[in-house]
């Protein structure tokens, strides 16, 4: 079970933790992510916030969606990673 810091939004540590993945290849390109019923269960959080964290890490450039299919990853080269950009709660 993972321990969540409680001064941060539970959201924004996810996506932390589906990025840190993403980035070291854990869940490789064209492959797909946990679907949102493996999320809620792995991380005990509601589908609303999955839901969040996923479009989250689609407007970044990290998954793309294929409705009816699931979510895939997207390669290297369509991340938009940046750090002065922050994650808003």
């Amino acid at each position: 079970m993972i321990e969540f810091e409680p001064d941060r939004p539970i959201w924004i540590q996810v996506v932390e933790i589906l990025r840190g993945r993403i980035e070291r290849g854990e869940y490789q390109p064209r492959h797909l992510v946990p679907s949102e019923v493996q999320m809620v269960q792995e991380f005990s959080i509601a589908r609303t916030t999955v839901r969040k964290v996923i479009a989250y890490l689609r407007d970044q450039g990290f998954v793309y969606t294929v409705p009816q299919i699931g979510t895939f990853v997207h390669h290297r080269d369509k991340w938009h990673q940046s750090e002065s950009r922050q994650t808003e709660d």
